[in-house]
């Protein structure tokens, strides 16, 4: 039986496009034990998964190397035969190589995956985030395709239930980054348009409230509801799942969409789905500018203001654009 470790370590995204190596390794290797490295934080996504054996926190904000150093400690009395290492940083390139496993596959952009048994060119452009990560293992297991999974619970499902009740919408309005958020009045516009008697959910994080509640003042919408931090990512993706639409940024809630196939729209302003990371699930569209802007992309990851100081990249997407998805 083999024994497998998986590690990303970085944010909920990343981490959601990890799954298809999860899903496509239990397919090949049925019989073995999966573990995965996530950072502190990132493990409830995994709460409850059906062939997860194990899930190791990193926790990288308190006492980190400490906690690294222990980490060490239990990788190498774990023993695996087989790392998996889909990021390019020292540390888990590091921990990949101490791992003792007689099998470390890595990207070759990781500083030490001169020290891997076996590197792989990491491609950016068009090339999609699951197929570099599943090229990691194309060696041990070929080079089919495997989708985005992730797995709410039946508590997941009973506890928004009782929510979805006739027809209703998701909104993720928030992102970390500035250039990577849909202007608040653009949102405004486009709910005013949702029908009537719909349901309206607001998604996020317990630092996304006030945004939300900004929403519900200014769209006036009677079925407005802001659930930013009242429910778990799990609680979150199977709300998504029955939803006529969801809306989201080029953020985590769109990935939450794509691990349980739900419909979303997804609005991309200065990154690009070009990078890799678009939606995945089988009803997608990305929505941004139609105007050639030279500025644009600005960066592979947002900023916390638009560098030319006119945001002309969310500004420009009409939402039209958008309401068109209402589908209503």
């Amino acid at each position: 039986m083999k024994k497998i470790l998986v590690i990303q370590t970085a944010s909920i995204g990343d981490v959601i496009l990890a799954t298809p190596v999860l899903e496509k390794l239990h397919q090949f290797f049925p019989d073995s034990s999966i573990d995965l490295l996530v950072k502190k934080g990132n493990e409830s996504l995994f709460a409850g998964h059906p062939f997860l054996n194990e899930v190791l926190v990193w926790d990288k904000r308190s006492h980190s190397t400490r906690h690294f150093l222990r980490l060490i400690g239990r990788v190498r009395k774990s023993r695996y035969s087989v790392v998996v290492n889909l990021q390019r940083f020292f540390k888990t390139g590091l921990l990949t190589v101490l791992s003792g496993a007689a099998e470390t596959i890595g990207f070759d952009k990781n500083p030490v995956s001169f020290l891997f048994t076996r590197k792989i060119s990491h491609k950016l452009d068009g090339v999609h985030e699951i197929d570099r990560n599943l090229s990691l293992i194309e060696g041990i297991t070929g080079n089919t395709r495997t989708m985005p999974k992730l797995y709410p619970s039946a508590a997941d499902f009973s506890h928004v239930g009782l929510m979805k009740t006739g027809l209703y919408y998701t909104f993720s309005p928030a992102s970390l980054w500035f250039t990577k958020q849909y202007p608040t009045d653009k949102w405004v516009e486009i709910i005013r348009q949702v029908p009537r008697e719909a349901t309206v959910f607001l998604l996020g994080a317990g630092n996304d409230h006030n945004l939300c509640e900004e929403i519900i003042e200014k769209a006036a919408h009677p079925g407005l509801r802001n659930l930013a931090g009242k429910l778990t990512f799990l609680q979150s993706a199977a709300l998504m799942k029955d939803a006529r639409m969801n809306f989201t940024n080029d953020s985590a809630p769109m990935h939450l969409a794509s691990a349980v196939n739900a419909p979303v729209t997804a609005v991309y302003c200065s990154t690009i789905p070009g990078f890799g990371f678009g939606p995945l699930s089988d009803d997608s569209c990305v929505v941004e500018t139609e105007q050639e802007l030279p500025c644009r992309p600005c960066g592979l990851h947002g900023y916390r203001a638009c560098p030319e100081q006119h945001f002309r990249c969310a500004f420009d997407i009409r939402v039209g654009q958008l309401t068109a998805r209402l589908k209503a």
